[in-house]
């Protein structure tokens, strides 16, 4: 059996040194050729440099996309920084929706060789990869979670993500990720209606993080920058700022004045999702 193993860097392959954590190199692909069986070829493509995954963005999704669509069948691990795994989640499964892949996102709380959770999320990666199942997901402290809806909801646990249930991504208008400007804006009781106006001059589009179950401020000018927008061309994106949820257009008469805009519906999307679906659809 033929596994790919696409390490981008992240906590799980750092060592200690003289100025704190820092990437090892060799680290993550040794210990997964020690967890794999001997009936299996492990094929490795290692990011050069080494990211923190803080630094993680569309060109490096389409690095990932391109190394998994070179080894057809092939079962693939994807080792990874957890404080941006929920984009790079959503990324992968709404880019590779309908390709019939499997792929294992894996990262830790704890570098390797330090007693901590690498050891027991990656083995759980090697054992996910072995499955059936087409799709990607993420392998982390015992759970196998669908990584289209991930949610990073502890800085500090190692039980630190859970998942919303998202709907089944319909195969992408683009496959790759292209230059766009894109952003998630979060409204705030009292938010400037010119900052969110500036903020869209310089966007293509962007994904706007609204109250509850769709409601916002009823300020004139805010609903007239967000119509504006949407008629100039720009796709405007709401989700909740709710965990789970998601948005019910309609439930709210709060909520009249935003929906009048031409704002779309992310529904349950989390704020990754809806990003990603701007980027591609």
């Amino acid at each position: 059996m033929q596994f790919v193993l696409i390490h981008t860097g992240g906590t799980i392959g750092m060592a200690e040194t003289p100025a704190g954590l820092a990437p090892e190199q060799g680290l993550v692909e040794t210990a997964l050729e020690a967890a794999l069986g001997p009936d299996t070829t492990l094929v490795s493509h290692v990011f050069d440099p080494l990211l923190d995954s803080a630094d993680v963005g569309p060109g490096h999704w389409n690095e990932m996309l391109d190394v998994i669509r070179s080894h057809p069948g092939a079962s693939v691990i994807v080792t990874h920084g957890t404080d941006t795994m929920a984009f790079t989640g959503a990324a992968l499964a709404q880019a590779l929706a309908g390709e019939e892949r499997r792929v294992i996102l894996c990262g830790s709380m704890h570098p390797l060789g330090t007693g901590g959770d690498a050891e027991e999320n990656l083995s759980l990666a090697v054992e996910a990869a072995t499955r059936t199942e087409s799709g990607v997901f993420l392998a982390f402290a015992g759970k196998l979670l669908e990584a289209g809806g991930l949610v990073k909801h502890h800085s500090h646990e190692v039980d630190a993500f859970r998942a919303q249930q998202q709907s089944s991504p319909s195969a992408p208008l683009h496959r790759r990720f292209a230059e766009r400007r894109l952003a998630i804006l979060t409204l705030s009781p009292g938010m400037p209606s010119a900052m969110i106006e500036a903020s869209l001059s310089q966007l293509d589009g962007a994904v706007l993080r609204v109250f509850g179950s769709g409601t916002a401020m009823a300020d004139p000018s805010l609903l007239k920058v967000l119509a504006d927008a949407v008629r100039a061309g720009k796709r405007l994106r709401a989700v909740s700022q709710c965990e789970a949820g998601g948005l019910a257009p309609g439930a709210y008469a709060a909520g009249a004045g935003l929906w009048s805009t031409g704002i779309e519906n992310g529904g349950a999307q989390t704020p990754e999702a809806a990003l990603i679906h701007l980027w591609l659809n």
